[in-house]
C-alpha cells in the first residue's frame, strides 16, 4: 500500500460536514485513512476576498496511481458539489495530492509534492501535526521544517477547531 498525503478545504455551506463526507467519501472509495489531522480555520490564501476556511489533511493509503488518485479526488470534489469557479475562489470542497510516498512528478496534469506545498501554512499547519518527519522529495526538507519557515504571524492566524475524526485526534 502506498501512502499519500492529502489536503482538504472547504469554505462554503457546512465545512466542517464537507470534509468529514470528503473523509467517508474516500474511505468508501477503498482508501485507508492511515493518520487525520484535527481541523484548522484559516484565513483564503490567494484570493482574499472570501470566508475563512477550514482545512485539513490526511495520510491515506492507497494503491491507486497518482493520477487515478487525483481522478478519484475530482469525482470525490464533483460528488460532493463542488462547482467549478475561479482560481484560489470560494469552493465546498477542495482536495490535493501534497505528497505520494517519496514520488517527484511533473506532468502537465499532476505534480508532486504539491508545488505550493512550502507555501501554505494551511496545508503545513495539519500535515505536521500527523506526519512532521515525511520529506519533499523536491526540497528535502521534512514537513516540520517548511513549517518552521513560515512567518510565524501567518501560522498564528490558524486556529484549531476540532479533530477530522469525531472522538480522535490521530490515527
Amino acid at each position: 500500500m502506498i501512502r499519500a498525503a492529502l489536503g482538504l478545504g472547504s469554505n462554503l455551506g457546512d465545512r466542517l460536514g464537507m470534509l468529514r463526507a470528503a473523509l467517508r467519501s474516500l474511505q468508501r472509495g477503498g482508501m485507508a485513512i492511515l493518520e487525520a489531522s484535527d481541523v484548522y480555520e484559516t484565513p483564503p490564501w490567494g484570493v482574499t476576498d472570501q470566508p475563512l476556511f477550514l482545512n485539513a489533511c490526511v495520510v491515506a493509503g492507497t494503491e491507486l496511481s497518482p493520477e487515478a488518485l487525483l481522478l478519484c479526488l475530482k469525482e470525490t470534489e464533483k460528488k460532493l458539489g463542488r462547482k467549478e469557479g475561479f482560481r484560489w475562489g470560494p469552493r465546498a470542497i477542495d482536495l490535493d495530492i501534497l505528497l505520494y510516498e517519496d514520488l517527484l512528478l511533473d506532468s502537465p496534469g499532476l505534480s508532486i509534492p504539491h508545488p505550493r506545498l512550502a507555501e501554505r501554512p494551511f496545508v503545513l499547519r495539519p500535515l505536521a501535526d500527523i506526519a512532521p518527519c515525511w520529506r519533499s522529495p523536491r526540497s528535502g526538507q521534512t514537513v516540520e521544517e517548511m513549517a518552521k519557515n513560515i512567518d510565524p504571524r501567518e501560522m498564528a492566524q490558524l486556529l484549531k477547531i476540532v479533530p477530522l475524526r469525531p472522538g480522535r485526534t490521530k490515527g
